[in-house]
């Protein structure tokens, strides 16, 4: 069942952040958190809207089926109506369900995007540039905006590590559940004998913070700054535009040098930085939450093997719900990567339902 009274609470909630929004009357960081707020609530008040209309229908044509002073054909048609009514209602309720589940505050954010080579040498510097593919092509099907933040090749033209900026709103509902151990299984090119190797390649998925979310006191930095360097040691240039902040009470650091400008440079180490403390303290309240049930789905823990890439079946298995997909060419150019995170997301929406009414019933 709909709690009515908790939708009219958000709903008067959203009403009156929007009149407070207008009035003008907040500014700075407390408009961006107000501004945040009613962002985040106005899915639900339209939905809300959607589901009450529907319902003032249902009670309409419920009224002209049972009218006997109605003609026939005009009853009949109100039966019908109200059939499809029972099943739209049924679909706002499911939609209401979800929108009222605890939501994870990053949700909305754009997401940070951390992909190492694993174990398998060269081959799996191949694989983690596959996934850096697969993941901007699936953003660009999202109409999300990417930008490449770091990048080291290997000298076959695979990746080492890269970092790849995905600013979207909703980014990182979707894209969390990637964090994880990625292995595949295929004949490298480098081959003769054509045997199947294993490699694997890492992936971390961070939330963007903004500047509502972490604060950096500017004498807990230490900035150095060097030349930025190529593969073999090569000098990109001369200058020293390359850029590594530390973050002394954490011990926290990161490294930019892939613009030419070290004022660009210094701009996306301190994003990546703060999408790292922003995560550590995210954590850190989790982890204080010892009742919070973790997600069957996982828990975004890199060290966890989350999906088998498998080149000479063409299939890829996701081993967190047990789906395996036949399709791996679509996948890995990022076309069909988004059953798979459909399906996850529904997945831990299940779960999270599941674990409610658990605790509802108990």
């Amino acid at each position: 069942m709909i709690p009515e009274a908790k939708l009219a609470r958000l709903v008067d909630r959203h009403a009156a952040l929007e009149a407070q929004l207008a009035s003008g009357s907040t500014a700075g960081s407390e408009y961006a958190q107000l501004s945040k707020e009613h962002a985040e609530l106005a899915p639900l008040v339209e939905t809300v809207e959607a589901y009450r209309a529907a319902q003032r229908e249902q009670e309409e044509a419920e009224a002209l089926a049972v009218d006997m002073g109605a003609e026939p054909e005009l009853r009949g048609m109100a039966e019908e109506e109200r059939a499809v009514l029972k099943e739209r209602i049924a679909t706002l309720e499911h939609q209401l369900q979800i929108l009222l589940l605890p939501k994870d505050a990053a949700d909305a954010s754009s997401a940070i995007i951390e992909i190492r080579a694993g174990t398998g040498g060269d081959e799996a510097a191949l694989f983690a540039a596959d996934l850096l593919s697969m993941y901007k092509r699936y953003a660009q099907l999202q109409g999300w905006r990417t930008e490449l933040m770091s990048l080291s090749e290997s000298d076959l033209g695979g990746v080492k590590e890269a970092v790849l900026e995905v600013q979207g709103k909703g980014a990182y509902a979707k894209l969390k559940f990637e964090s994880g151990v990625h292995r595949v299984q295929r004949v490298p090119a480098t081959e003769a004998s054509g045997r199947i190797h294993t490699s694997a390649a890492t992936v971390a998925v961070l939330p963007e913070a903004e500047d509502v979310d972490v604060e950096i006191d500017e004498k807990d930095l230490r900035i150095d700054v060097f030349r930025a360097s190529g593969a073999g040691g090569q000098h990109v240039n001369k200058t020293e535009s390359a850029v590594r902040i530390t973050h002394l009470p954490t011990g926290i650091f990161v490294a930019q040098q892939t613009e030419k400008s070290q004022h660009k440079n210094k701009a996306q180490a301190m994003k990546l930085l703060k999408a790292k403390l922003y995560e550590l303290e995210r954590e850190r309240v989790d982890s204080a939450r010892a009742s919070e049930r973790k997600s069957m789905v996982g828990s975004g823990d890199r060290s966890e093997r989350i999906r088998t890439y498998n080149f000479p079946q063409g299939r890829v298995t996701d081993h967190r719900i047990n789906l395996t997909l036949y399709k791996l060419d679509r996948i890995i150019a990022g076309d069909e990567l988004g059953e798979i995170v459909d399906a996850l997301v529904a997945e831990d929406q299940a779960n999270r339902l599941a674990t409610l009414s658990a605790e509802e019933g108990a």
